[in-house]
């Protein structure tokens, strides 16, 4: 067959492009990939049900609420149809260009998931976040919670077996996860226990494959993550009321100090912190005017409170005194 006829056989091209012919099982996957994998997937599925319920944003208040749990893991479930079982690999796999290799396999070449381990995975990742978000609902109706019918009674010895039963089966779950992860993190395969579980192990799909994903991107992604938890961190022990007071007087100097002696004249009809009429007038030292609830709730929120308006310390809320002068027309 010359050249052009083989490019021009869709046989030869089929073949050519087989996943099963280019996929690698012996080039050992990066961890971080098989994590970000995971991370797109989660994302996807958040983006599923985000759109689906968006749907019925003009509907009565509450309407999925009663049956979200299934309707998640229905929504899953179809995502696990037409992208795991169809092509053995998850939507954050295809992105990355990994899918899973049957691990129980004694082949060295790749194999495809069968169709056993397909539902082992789709079971083993949708029914125990079913499970746990139901769990509640399901011991009110089995009368283990502590708002059941037989709260008000001791339960019998088989409730309270089935109730101490799924507390440990839960318990066991988590730290069989826990072990997993370490495991995954030491070995670099199965990151999550349904993948250990069901024999399932990523691969790349095509040999001699390029990352995606640079690492240049990576590395910038989490530097802006490590500076946004530091924000978090530092901004709630600055006192951005007195640092605002305090560059106002500096930068506006004797402006600010005008401004603040014709406030004067007028500053009991303003509450210094809802701008509003102020209700039971205090002050806290200086010549400003705060609402009573206004100026007490932010004190105690706040033990080092200062004036948002001159940046003084306040002091304790005292009532203002005021003279009311009747005018007679």
């Amino acid at each position: 067959m010359s050249g052009l006829e083989a490019n021009n056989n869709p046989k030869w091209i089929a073949a050519s492009s087989d996943p099963e012919k280019d996929a690698d099982p012996k080039t050992p996957v990066l961890r971080i990939s098989q994590l970000d994998a995971l991370e797109l997937d989660s994302a996807l599925e958040q983006l599923v049900w985000t759109q689906f319920s968006q749907c019925f944003q003009n509907c009565r208040p509450g309407l999925l609420t009663p049956v979200e749990p299934e309707l998640k893991a229905l929504l899953q479930l179809l995502l696990w149809r037409f992208t795991l079982y169809r092509s053995s690999a998850t939507v954050g796999q295809s992105l990355l260009s990994l899918r899973y290799h049957n691990n129980l396999s004694l082949s060295p070449r790749y194999r495809p998931l069968s169709r056993r381990q397909k539902l082992s995975l789709g079971l083993l990742t949708v029914g125990p976040r079913w499970l746990q978000e139901r769990s509640h609902s399901l011991l009110m109706c089995l009368g283990l919670s502590p708002g059941g019918p037989l709260s008000q009674r001791d339960c019998g010895l088989l409730q309270r077996g089935l109730c101490s039963s799924l507390t440990l089966v839960s318990t066991v779950a988590q730290i069989a996860s826990l072990i997993n992860f370490l495991v995954f993190l030491r070995r670099g395969q199965h990151p999550v226990l349904a993948e250990r579980i069901a024999g399932a192990r990523a691969v790349f799909s095509k040999s001699n494959i390029v990352r995606d994903i640079t690492y240049q991107y990576m590395n910038r992604e989490l530097l802006w993550h490590g500076f946004a938890e530091f924000l978090i961190f530092l901004l709630p022990l600055i006192n951005t009321r007195r640092l605002k007071a305090v560059v106002s007087s500096i930068v506006f100097g004797e402006r600010a100090d005008r401004e603040r002696v014709e406030e004067g004249k007028g500053v009991w009809k303003e509450c210094g912190l809802c701008r509003e009429w102020p209700t039971m007038p205090h002050t806290v030292g200086c010549h400003h005017v705060f609402c009573y609830y206004c100026i007490r709730s932010h004190s105690i929120a706040d033990t080092c409170l200062t004036c948002p308006k001159c940046g003084a310390e306040a002091g304790q809320p005292m009532p203002v005194k005021l003279e009311v002068e009747m005018i007679r027309t």
